[in-house]
């Protein structure tokens, strides 16, 4: 099989690891178009969120062979030990691949939400599509990876429209909710502060609201971004420099964002939590890498929570969830095996392109054999009648020749099931 996989996810890796080779989107182009080049693959996509890091790629020197493909993960380790500033001995320690059709088989797990930490989570989706588009820009997308993609896509979207499978709502943003209300009974005097604009954040706006939140802050290294998400919800719209005064007020803070590096630290929150005269503040760091720096737990009267905390919460909810995933899965199945005869349909047409070009050439040549014979000294009818009876009989000895030589050797070595496809071609009929 064409398609390889190799990652690290929350099953594989805790979030300090997560965190270390997770791409930012600003350099996920570049680094698709680096890694395709440095390791010669054909086809490449990188799939990166808080919760595991993929590459999905094609290498047409791979065919089925697991030396060849060690080879090759070697190389890619050896890349990302690059790019991250890691020791490919350390990645290789926490990462797992996956080639044919098992990769193929993940990559729908995945997209489905049925390798999520959130068992049937939507956002991965989303993820997944922002993968594809992402390989598209780098002009790394292929034939493919391409078909891959789009066979999940409709997959995903059968799964969605079939099962239960998005019914509870068990998202890492609930999750916070839920952990949230044992601290606080009473919403509606809360104040929550979202740092970020994305839809993670979003999600988790919207949970807080339906719980009666209705004092929010949105706070974003783009204002205009935050201003957009502020609106939905009548909050108000901050830059990230505000938030020195912001944590003061907030009751409740979540935060997900692409920096690189927190942008919350101990200090803040220790002179925060002093002018709060320690009323307690809930806090969840929902980014990979951290937006918050992890000494901040140790501080009284905050609780801080990352996304691997989330894993206890997330256990209540499923058990529609996890009913629906088993009709997935055979959902799943059916379109695996859909791309893999896709995959080998393409083996059918390059054979069969190959078998017509072998006979078209074969005609060619004793067709421009017999055409040199007529036009030279041709009196006699008789003479014509021999040219166009040598030309039928080569064209049907170098016609019959291959197939002939097979039928005499599976005949001798008794392999009946080539004899039998070989009258299927030839529309004969097989003795048995």
């Amino acid at each position: 099989m064409p398609v390889s996989i190799f990652g690290i996810n929350h099953k594989t890796a805790p979030v300090e690891i997560r965190e270390k080779v997770a791409f930012s989107p600003d350099k996920i182009v570049g680094s698709l178009a680096s890694l395709k080049k440095s390791i010669a693959l054909d086809e490449v996509a990188i799939i990166s969120t808080c919760n595991r890091m993929e590459i999905v790629f094609r290498c047409a020197d791979i065919h089925d062979d697991s030396t060849q493909t060690a080879n090759k993960i070697e190389q890619l380790l050896n890349w990302l030990a690059g790019e991250h500033q890691l020791r490919a001995e350390m990645i290789n320690q926490y990462g797992y691949c996956h080639s044919g059709e098992a990769a193929i088989e993940h990559m729908m797990n995945v997209a489905c939400g049925l390798d999520s930490m959130v068992l049937g989570e939507p956002q991965i989706l989303g993820q997944v599509k922002d993968a594809y588009g992402y390989a598209n820009r780098a002009g790394t997308m292929g034939l493919y990876l391409n078909r891959l993609f789009q066979q999940t896509f409709s997959l995903a979207k059968q799964v969605r429209t079939d099962t239960q499978i998005g019914e509870s709502a068990v998202s890492v943003a609930y999750a916070a909710v839920t952990l949230a209300k044992r601290i606080f009974t009473d919403f509606s005097r809360v104040k929550a502060l979202f740092i970020g604009a994305g839809e993670t954040i979003e999600l988790a706006a919207r949970h807080l609201a339906r719980q009666g939140v209705t004092q929010m802050s949105v706070a974003n290294r783009t204002v205009e971004r935050a201003q957009r998400l502020a609106d939905e919800f009548n909050a108000t719209a901050h830059g990230l420099t505000a938030l020195s005064e912001l944590v003061v007020e907030a009751d409740i803070i979540v935060s997900s964002t692409a920096s690189p590096v927190p942008v919350i630290g101990k200090g803040l929150m220790e002179k925060a939590i002093k002018q709060r005269k320690h009323r307690p503040v809930f806090m969840v760091d929902l980014a990979v890498p951290r937006d918050i720096e992890p000494e901040v737990s140790k501080l009284s009267d905050i609780y801080l929570y990352t996304v691997d905390d989330m894993q206890d919460v997330i256990k209540e909810n499923l058990k529609v969830r996890e009913e629906a995933a088993l009709e997935a899965r055979d959902i799943i199945a059916l379109h695996g095996q859909k791309y893999i005869n896709w995959l080998q349909s393409l083996s059918a047409v390059s054979l069969l392109k190959d078998f017509r070009a072998q006979f078209e050439q074969v005609k060619n040549d004793e067709m421009q054999r017999a055409l040199a014979r007529l036009n030279g000294a041709v009196e006699q009818p008789q003479d014509v009648e021999k040219v166009f009876t040598e030309f039928a009989n080569r064209l049907a000895q170098k016609f019959l020749h291959s197939p002939s030589k097979l039928i005499r050797e599976a005949g001798e070595n008794n392999e009946s099931h080539i004899l039998e496809v070989l009258a299927r071609a030839f529309d004969l009929k097989a003795n048995k």
